[in-house]
């Protein structure tokens, strides 16, 4: 047989590149981190700013399109496995704006319970429309400025009933992980698991420890995680994306007794580490845009090199409404720049199912919708 025989014609390929992209964006998924706040529209954001008479420098829409963090100091990152280079030509001209900044005037302009009901509606909206999201968990802020009156268990039953709207509309579930400041000491992180415990709700299914890597080592933060794990909460953390190490990863699941961690690119950096996650195939949920605009062409080689080691790689979308992206784009990312293919997007798309927080029950019930419905994806595509 020829090798023109046995190659596919630039038809034949067109058709199956085009296939690969539809079964990307169709494919059933979850996503397991994603910042609420980071989910709130522009022209959300817009009308509560103007009902909270918040003065903002920019209009929204200007505000998040130019959303751009800068790295302070790139020296300890020299010298990393895989190359960063730092691309400002990514960046946006004019005014940038940190995502820390904008959250901070997202939560500013929160003012009312229905406005926590609304913007969690509207995340699930999203990733059911952009991306057959079937399953969101959300990571949940301090209570806002404006809502003390409401409290820990006030803002909790509001963002609720979003979740109970969007189940009812669009036959999603959902959950909520209250986030932990890493940036501020060990002793808040126990009064806020202690928080959760004393006020239990069935969507708040665990915490997970965010904010700058470099603000906060996740050692300072054990007491807090044992307690949540005494408790019966899931944890996870944001780990080995700052810091150039890969042995925060390694404390955060055997100190802190995490069941996920949510980036994890610097695990890159140590092989010792990478034989022990990739046997325990522990789940690590990925990114490829993020708000460090020169860093993305670095996502992108990182998380290639995790699933080339054989890591356990889930995709999510983080801040979608800010970057922005949303997770069908991060799949075709995986597609479209890096390659993968349809046996990584089935298997990343399932362990979803897997790694996620819902009762054993229901998560069986979800991974055997996902992958009926995944069978006869292929079948339509592909034959």
């Amino acid at each position: 047989m020829t090798s023109t025989e046995t190659q596919p014609g630039p038809a034949q390929a067109a058709q199956e590149a085009t296939a690969l992209q539809q079964f990307a964006a169709r494919l059933p998924k979850t996503d397991l981190h994603c910042h609420l706040i980071g989910t709130v529209r522009a022209t959300t954001f817009a009308e509560l700013a103007a009902k909270a008479g918040l003065e903002l420098p920019e209009d929204p829409e200007t505000i998040f399109a130019n959303i751009s963090s800068v790295m302070r100091d790139f020296t300890p990152y020299e010298n990393a496995r895989i190359p960063i280079v730092e691309d400002y030509s990514l960046d946006p001209d004019g005014e940038r704006y940190s995502l820390f900044q904008a959250s901070d005037w997202v939560m500013q302009s929160l003012t009312e319970a229905a406005d926590l009901t609304r913007i969690t509606y509207e995340a699930f909206e999203a990733a059911h429309r952009t991306s057959n999201t079937r399953h969101l968990e959300l990571f949940i802020d301090d209570v806002p400025p404006n809502l003390t009156e409401l409290g820990y268990a006030g803002c909790v039953e509001a963002y609720a009933e979003g979740i109970r709207m969007a189940e009812r509309d669009f036959g999603m579930s959902g959950r909520l992980i209250v986030g932990i400041d890493r940036s501020k000491d060990g002793a808040y992180a126990v009064r806020r698991v202690q928080q959760i415990l004393n006020a239990p709700h069935e969507y708040v299914v665990g915490i997970g420890l965010d904010n700058l890597e470099t603000a906060g080592p996740p050692e300072r933060f054990e007491a807090a995680y044992q307690l949540a794990g005494k408790g019966g909460l899931k944890r996870t953390a944001h780990s080995s994306e700052h810091a150039p190490v890969a042995v925060n990863t390694i404390t955060c699941l055997d100190v802190l007794g995490c069941d996920r961690i949510d980036h994890g690119y610097f695990v890159m950096e140590d092989d010792a580490v990478i034989a022990r996650v990739r046997e325990d195939q522990t789940p690590f949920t990925g990114i490829f845009t993020t708000s460090r605009r020169s860093w993305r062409p670095w996502r992108r080689a990182s998380i290639k090199a995790m699933v080339d080691a054989g890591l356990n790689v889930i995709l999510a979308s983080d801040d979608p409404g800010m970057f922005p992206t949303n997770l069908a784009n991060e799949y075709r990312i995986a597609v479209d720049d890096l390659g993968l293919d349809r046996a990584w997007l089935r298997k990343s798309a399932l362990a979803g199912a897997d790694a996620c927080w819902l009762p054993d029950a229901e998560k069986a019930a979800l991974k055997a919708s996902m992958t009926a419905e995944i069978d006869a994806l292929e079948k339509e595509l592909f034959g």
